[in-house]
């Protein structure tokens, strides 16, 4: 099992890189994380969601993506409440107490998502969530160290020593364990090193003597690696001020599948910029309306921010899901699936109305990418220059994502040299294995789970 200090420590990149290191070695392997919080999902091939990252990591290990691999998925639509998705359906929407207090009855859930995959599969490797020391959960939580117990997981503990005070974290959180919970910490793993690799001394070997834990690997920072993020604290702030092709996406409150764009900002000549204030939108060559779990609320968002003002059919507009209903005319919620209102207008941009219905659309699509989306939507996808679709992971396929980005080029008049196609996802797996490969001992994180690599 992999757990961390905190949340965006590089657990999913380093559980996603060990599957691929494992299936590498012949053997057949599986993610698993019992319970996901993130706006970034994806559908497994049966119509069940899941949370991205472990879509990416059953990429990465070479099987099919099934829910049984993140039986529960927690899609944040305030500050108090989330929708809860169980083994791949919604469920409700529900407060974070009334979560709490069902918890007991999602735990064989749980535990018989685990155990199936363990019956079927050499090895499983098991994400936590956040950090096994929030003590002021630790009598609720289902994610953490309760399954690191239930399957007698040894866990390798992951912190990121971008953020500083890496030792400290490491250290704090083996303190805040209880005796059964700290022998099952095997192992240490510094993450998002830059530098010098031998000023890392004598960190490792002043927690070794104190906690009697090794550190198994030190992983230098390795940037853009090329895999979706499983939250904002993973939006890209980077901006390419020679670029030729400049491209806005509105950072929604509730943004949600921002990895849509990851393809996008990977080509020559191309940046891609995510703001959340009228004056960081400049003039750019299109603007991007991505999905998002409350698109009313994040409808009334962006008139508050004057955004609408930019909107206009002179203007480049995509939307992509929730922005797609927004460039319609109406959105018409008669059963209040998303809120108090039977009836928003729209930005008018595109001659559709979305009427949102009780069940939620999760679908594959043909040719690669997936619908996610709660609402039917009636009228033509283009129109001008406005574009809108239901399809996430649209860019994805290179040939879509070129005609597109030509068009672009077109329209603003100026000419886009590409160059050759950036890595294939497959080739980032083959590349983050050997990256984590060269700078942690994988034989001996292995050795703990009875495997050789």
């Amino acid at each position: 099992m992999i757990q961390g200090t905190a949340s965006h420590v590089g657990k999913s990149t380093l559980v996603a890189a060990l599957c691929r290191i494992a299936a590498n070695a012949g053997y057949r392997v599986a993610p698993f994380k019992a319970q996901n919080m993130s706006l970034n999902a994806a559908v497994t091939p049966d119509g069940g969601e899941i949370g991205r990252a472990q879509y990416t990591q059953a990429e990465a290990a070479r099987v099919v993506p099934t829910v049984q691999m993140n039986p529960i998925l927690l899609k944040p639509t305030d500050d108090q409440r989330s929708q809860v998705i169980v083994l791949g359906r919604a469920i409700g929407a529900e407060r974070a107490a009334e979560y709490y207090e069902r918890r007991e009855t999602l735990w064989p859930v749980v535990t018989d998502s685990l155990d199936s995959l363990i019956a079927s599969h050499d090895l499983v490797i098991i994400e936590g969530a956040g950090s096994p020391a929030e003590i002021n959960l630790a009598s609720r939580e289902i994610v953490n160290m309760r399954v690191a117990l239930r399957a007698n997981a040894p866990v390798i503990l992951v912190g990121d020593i971008e953020r500083g005070g890496v030792f400290a974290s490491l250290f704090g959180t083996v303190a805040l364990l209880n005796d059964a919970e700290r022998r099952l910490v095997r192992g240490f793993v510094i993450n998002k090193f830059r530098g010098d690799p031998t000023l890392i001394e004598p960190g490792p070997s002043m927690l070794a003597e104190r906690t009697g834990i090794p550190t198994l690997g030190v992983i230098p920072y390795m940037p853009d690696i090329g895999l979706p993020e499983e939250d904002t604290l993973g939006v890209p702030t980077d901006h390419v001020d020679a670029a030729i092709i400049d491209i806005a996406v509105i950072r929604f409150p509730h943004m949600a599948n921002f990895d849509d764009f990851d393809p996008l900002r990977r080509e020559r000549g191309v940046g891609v910029r995510f703001v959340d204030r009228f004056e960081q939108l400049g003039k750019p060559d299109l603007i991007v309306l991505p999905g998002t779990k409350t698109t009313v609320a994040d409808l009334e968002w962006l008139r508050a921010r004057g955004f609408d003002r930019a909107l206009t059919r002179d203007t480049p507009v995509l939307g992509i899901c929730g922005g797609y209903q927004m460039l319609g005319r109406e959105i018409r919620d008669p059963l209040h699936v998303e809120s108090s209102a039977e009836c928003v207008a729209g930005l008018g941009l595109l001659p559709v109305v979305t009427t949102f219905e009780a069940v939620k659309t999760t679908k594959r699509v043909p040719g690669g990418g997936y619908e996610i989306h709660n609402g039917v939507s009636e009228g033509p996808l283009v129109e001008g220059r406005t574009v809108g679709t239901y399809v996430h992971g649209l860019f994805d396929e290179p040939g879509v994502r070129r005609r597109f980005l030509e068009q672009l080029a077109q329209w603003k008049g100026v000419e886009l040299q590409l160059g050759p196609l950036p890595p294939t996802r497959d080739q980032v797996f083959d590349a983050l294995a050997a990256h984590v490969s060269r700078h942690c001992d994988v034989p001996a994180i292995f050795k703990l789970a009875g495997m050789t690599c």
